[in-house]
């Protein structure tokens, strides 16, 4: 995910945009604890709700400059961790 040639906040931005297509109308009965964890801190990250937009440049971008070096880490690791256990998950059932 990160370093993106655009920088952080393309990278971010990116990453939020996907990760919530990816995760949009997904059951998640068939997840495991860590799993659904892994996504409650994800949503938790990505969520812009009360952020302004007064530039209209997207609130994926107002929130990606906003996240510390910390959050760019959680949100880097529960980005891998998910891609880790959606793909041992897809081999299961192969």
């Amino acid at each position: 995910m990160l370093p993106h040639p655009n920088g952080d906040t393309t990278a971010i931005v990116d990453a939020f945009a996907e990760c919530s297509h990816g995760l949009h109308n997904i059951n998640r009965d068939d997840f495991d604890d860590a799993a659904r964890e892994s996504v409650r801190k994800l949503e938790e990250l990505i969520d812009g709700l009360g952020l302004d937009d007064p530039l209209g440049r997207g609130l994926y971008t107002v929130k990606a400059e906003r996240l510390s070096l910390d959050q760019k880490a959680e949100l880097s690791r529960e980005v891998d961790y998910l891609a880790t256990w959606f793909d041992a998950q897809s081999r299961e059932y192969h």
